[in-house]
C-alpha cells in the first residue's frame, strides 16, 4: 500500500503549522488546498493547490484526490462525511476525529445548528480555538499518522 498522505482543507485552518510538523516526523506529504491566498514553502514535502473560488471547490478536489487511509483535516462537516465515506481518517482542528461511528451525529447536529441559525432562535457563535484544542489536535494527529502509516506497511 501506498504511503498516506495529508490533505489539508486551508481556508481558515488554524492548525498549518500543526500539521507540518507532525507530517516532517513521519515524513508524509501534505497537501493544503484553498481558494487562495497560501503561502508558498520551498519544502518539497508540502504542496499547495489553489482552486476556483466556488463553494465546494476546496472540498471536491480533496474529495478527488484523497485515497483510503489518507488523513484529511478539516472543520467542515459535509467534507468530513465524504471523506469519511471515502474511507480516509478525518480529523478536526480541535482533534475531534470523524469516523464511521460518528459522522451522521455530527451532521445531524450540524444540520440542526444551520437551521436554529436560519430561524434565529440561535446566533451562531463558534468557541475561541484554544491552546487545548491545539495540543489535542498534535496529539489526535499524531494517533492518525502512526495509525495510517501503519496500515500502509501491511
Amino acid at each position: 500500500m501506498q504511503a498516506p498522505q495529508i490533505y489539508v482543507d486551508a481556508d481558515a485552518c488554524p492548525v498549518k503549522e500543526e500539521v507540518v510538523k507532525v507530517a516532517e516526523r513521519f515524513g508524509l506529504v501534505v497537501t493544503f488546498v484553498s481558494n487562495g491566498g497560501l503561502r508558498p514553502s520551498r519544502d518539497p514535502m508540502i504542496r499547495n493547490v489553489v482552486v476556483s473560488k466556488s463553494a465546494d471547490a476546496a472540498d471536491d478536489w480533496i474529495v478527488d484526490n484523497a485515497k483510503a487511509n489518507d488523513i484529511v483535516v478539516t472543520a467542515d462537516i459535509p467534507l468530513a462525511a465524504r471523506a469519511v465515506a471515502g474511507s480516509a481518517h478525518v480529523l478536526g482542528p480541535t482533534g475531534k476525529p470523524f469516523t464511521p461511528d460518528n459522522i451522521g451525529m455530527a451532521v445531524a447536529m450540524r444540520d440542526l445548528k444551520q437551521h436554529l441559525r436560519e430561524t434565529g432562535e440561535s446566533k451562531g457563535f463558534n468557541a475561541g480555538f484554544s491552546r487545548q484544542d491545539r495540543s489535542r489536535f498534535l496529539s489526535a494527529l499524531d494517533e492518525q499518522c502512526r495509525r495510517a502509516v501503519a496500515a500502509a506497511q501491511t
